[in-house]
């Protein structure tokens, strides 16, 4: 199949599966979802997702829908019934139960499995990305990956609208993150991005990169940055799972960045090769 769906044990094309009207991920968005890239039917850093996974789980006192193995089996047997190798977005979220709409969680609950994958290509590196600023007015639990993301959405739209590709959250001055990526900065050969603490998602891919950066011998600092010293950082990186790392050239109409390609370059070819690896056939 070109794309593939499953909710709870059924699976099918993604227009003809369906959910019931009570799965409380409707009318509360309770629950939690994480998301991988595919590649020749293989998905990466599975393991990495899952950890996120069962972590958000457990911070909202969901009971998982099935153990991590067998989990990991569901979604790689999903995969494998894609009729291509080219580029898919795996993504699989958890909600709390089907049950008639209460705010107490519901008695004998039995958490809802939903997955789907469809193509889903890279962001070109070659691009780079202009941003907005925008005040972060999300609640204390950014470190969950809850369906919460009313005020994502919202910000995306502005972005959107001011012709941007993505926005920087701050609390006052503090920068935290994307709408739907992790940010980092280089300054003086510095790799530098936010601690993962409540404010921000634990980034999958900002793991991979500290972890890039400790074998190419590149420092790092994880601590929390101003809007001020992002605007004049070296390099501004956009880091997700469906782009890897993606460099900016504006916030907020400012021209920034672009002093230190060859850093970022070696970064995101270092990072591209780690993918490619990973999914080869």
């Amino acid at each position: 199949m070109r794309d593939i769906a499953y909710y709870n044990g059924v699976i099918g094309p993604i227009d003809e599966v369906k959910a019931p009207i009570t799965d409380r991920g409707f009318y509360f968005g309770d629950g939690v979802y994480d998301a991988a890239m595919v590649r020749n039917k293989k998905i990466f850093a599975l393991d990495d997702h899952l950890d996120r996974f069962y972590n958000s789980l457990a911070l909202l006192r969901i009971d998982p829908p099935m153990p991590r193995e067998e989990l990991a089996a569901v979604l790689c047997d999903l995969v494998s019934q894609l009729d291509s190798g080219e580029p898919h977005m795996l993504y699989w979220q958890s909600t709390r139960a089907v049950a008639h709409r209460m705010h107490a969680f519901p008695k004998n609950a039995k958490a809802s499995l939903m997955a789907f994958s469809e193509p889903c290509g890279l962001d070109r590196h070659d691009k780079p990305y202009k941003l907005i600023t925008v005040e972060d007015t999300r609640f204390l639990h950014c470190n969950i990956k809850t369906l919460n993301l009313i005020p994502n959405c919202m910000a995306m739209q502005r972005a959107v609208e001011a012709g941007c590709d993505e926005v920087v959250f701050h609390r006052g001055d503090r920068v935290t993150e994307g709408a739907h990526s992790g940010l980092a900065i280089l300054k003086d050969g510095v790799f530098c991005t936010p601690p993962a603490d409540e404010l921000i998602l634990p980034s999958i891919t900002r793991k991979h990169f500290l972890t890039l950066c400790d074998k190419l011998g590149v420092p790092t600092r994880i601590a929390p940055f101003t809007v001020d010293e992002l605007m004049h950082a070296d390099e501004i990186m956009i880091l997700s799972t469906g782009s890897h790392c993606i460099s900016v050239s504006h916030v907020d109409d400012k021209p920034v960045g672009g002093k230190d390609t060859a850093l970022l370059g070696k970064l995101q070819t270092a990072y591209q090769d780690w993918f490619m690896q990973d999914t080869e056939k």
